[in-house]
């Protein structure tokens, strides 16, 4: 049990819609799935690293200068102001929990995956101020109101299939955010339609239900369980606000082809 649990009565006090409580179950077999074939390209889908070609040390390495990156920018907003706690939102194997670990005094690291935890836990066991937690749920009812200083999460919340899940999230990374901490969060905020149909990851969730080996699916056929949503960054900032968010700044990111929207969120 976490340090941040809640008791019942205080978890039946949160906004979180009852249909979001339900576990994600197809979303916790795919990424299962994936801790066995390939954990560390799924978390950063490199195509040279594809099928067990990341280097650890290399790969960790690149979640220190992530998180050098975004807390730079999070001083220059004066946000958090305290660095207490901080929440790895979707963690996988503790990539970025770590790196967080280097400057705040705990750090939580959250993935839907056990596989991805167990790894995480493993390979983690040296750093200090990390803990990795399992949650299948869409909130976040483990942690209390304000408890955490700075909430990040990368690369994420687009692999939710459905976007009442991720306004879950959000809504969620607010409510456990305190009044003078940062949240930040990345979403692509346009796919081309010509993407938007993701026939490769149809197929695998159909072979896969079918009772096809995974091993067989991702290794022999090249096919994968990531899916892709979208929500438009006008969207987005109007859920930012109806949950008591302040949006502090907008980074963006377009490629050729997509947008992907960072949002820095204060309450």
């Amino acid at each position: 049990m976490t340090r941040a649990a809640l008791d019942e009565s205080e978890r039946g006090q949160t906004t979180v819609r009852a249909r979001d409580s339900m576990p994600l179950h197809g979303l916790q077999r795919d990424w299962d799935d994936l801790a066995e074939l390939d954990p560390l390209w799924s978390i950063l889908a490199d195509p040279d690293k594809r099928y067990g070609k990341w280097d650890l040390a290399q790969f960790f390495a690149t979640g220190d200068a992530e998180i050098e990156e975004v807390l730079k920018k999070a001083r220059q907003l004066g946000h958090p102001a305290r660095w207490d706690r901080a929440l790895d939102f979707g963690c996988g194997v503790g990539r970025l929990t770590r790196a967080m670990a280097a400057h705040f005094a705990w750090c939580y690291g959250v993935d839907i995956s056990p596989r991805m935890v167990d790894l995480a836990r493993s390979w983690n066991q040296g750093v200090r101020g990390c803990e990795f937690i399992v949650n299948d749920r869409a909130h976040l009812r483990l942690f209390a109101d304000g408890h955490i200083d700075f909430v990040y999460t990368r690369i994420v919340l687009q692999h939710m299939s459905k976007r009442r899940h991720i306004e879950s999230y959000v809504a969620e990374f607010v409510r456990v955010l305190r009044s003078d901490g940062l949240l930040v969060f990345e979403l692509p905020s346009f796919i081309p339609l010509r993407h938007r149909v993701q026939g490769r990851r149809r197929l695998y969730a159909a072979l896969r239900r079918l009772g096809c080996p995974p091993a067989l699916l991702y290794r022999t056929l090249g096919l994968t369980p990531i899916g892709m949503t979208y929500v438009p960054e006008s969207e987005m900032v109007n859920w930012i606000a109806t949950r008591k968010g302040r949006l502090l700044s907008i980074d963006r990111s377009p490629s050729r082809e997509w947008v992907t929207s960072t949002y820095y969120v204060t309450k």
